[in-house]
């Protein structure tokens, strides 16, 4: 039974990850800070659309897509521009001559791209050998990397299958509260930090909460510490979004190492993690 060659097919999404490892059973590739475009080839009929299906013209990539020996070919990738000219780089393959491959693990589905004849603009993306690979689009200026279980078919939706790695940025930040835990985490439940601004450093600013990168050793310990600088009341200066529950202050010695991806708007950490406590 032939299956009809498809108007549309809705993009896999990765979702975005705080943890960073390099496991055998999962491949990395860069993440392009580009335009996400799926390509629907049929015949010598060429049809590009975004992430959000709206129409797209890139012509020579059109053109080379065009020219690709199978008749009938849906290609996942990202299109970036440079030097006047684009290129499209191309990560997945989800139909093939009548034949939906979504079904098929990535690493069928990257056997089969790799078949294709891709010329340029065309261009494959490659599996990343890197160790930590992170450190590696952090040192060359990346928007970051994805992560892909070598056997996850082709999910329509973010999927935890694949995941978003985005660069971050470290930065020394000052202790001033915590506040409890809750469930069965231990010692606390989230860093309340910040840093000194203004003329001389008289204003402590709020920056925002940080959970994540703590192990329960680092839990007791940082507890033991911050209950012996207990404070009655906050010592930031100027605090936008401060816990009202649950909440601890104290006295701003504790400096912490803590990578996140970007400020937001409102002047707060946007994914942190905690890398470190100084002595």
């Amino acid at each position: 039974m032939t299956t009809a060659f498809p108007e549309w097919v809705e993009p896999m999404a990765a979702t975005l990850t705080q943890e960073r490892f390099n496991r055998p059973d999962w491949i990395f590739e860069q993440k392009f800070d580009g335009i996400r475009v799926l390509a629907f080839k049929q015949g010598r009929g060429v049809r590009l659309f975004s992430r959000n299906r709206l129409p797209l013209n890139y012509p020579t990539v059109i053109e080379a897509l065009a020219d690709l020996p199978a008749s009938e070919v849906i290609l996942d990738g990202e299109v970036t521009h440079a030097g006047g000219g684009v290129t499209y780089h191309v990560f997945d393959l989800l139909w093939l001559g009548g034949r939906d491959v979504t079904t098929l693990p990535l690493d069928a589905r990257r056997g089969l791209l790799n078949d294709l004849s891709l010329q340029p603009p065309l261009e494959r993306v490659t599996a990343l050998e890197d160790p930590r690979p992170w450190e590696r689009a952090r040192a060359e200026g990346w928007e970051g990397v994805i992560a892909k279980r070598r056997d996850s078919t082709y999910e329509h939706r973010r999927s935890p299958l694949w995941l978003k790695m985005k660069c971050e940025v470290a930065r020394d930040l000052v202790v001033g509260g915590f506040t409890d835990p809750q469930g069965r985490r231990v010692g606390l439940g989230a860093l309340l930090v910040g840093y000194f601004d203004g003329a001389d450093g008289a204003d402590f600013v709020f920056a925002g909460k940080v959970g994540t990168g703590l192990d329960t050793k680092m839990l007791l310990d940082l507890r033991a510490r911050l209950d012996a600088l207990e404070i009655a009341a906050a010592p930031f200066t100027k605090a936008v979004g401060l816990p009202r529950l649950r909440a601890h202050w104290v006295r701003p010695e504790i400096v912490v190492q803590v990578a996140f991806i970007e400020w937001t708007v409102h002047g707060k950490l946007r994914h942190p993690r905690l890398l470190g406590v100084q002595a």
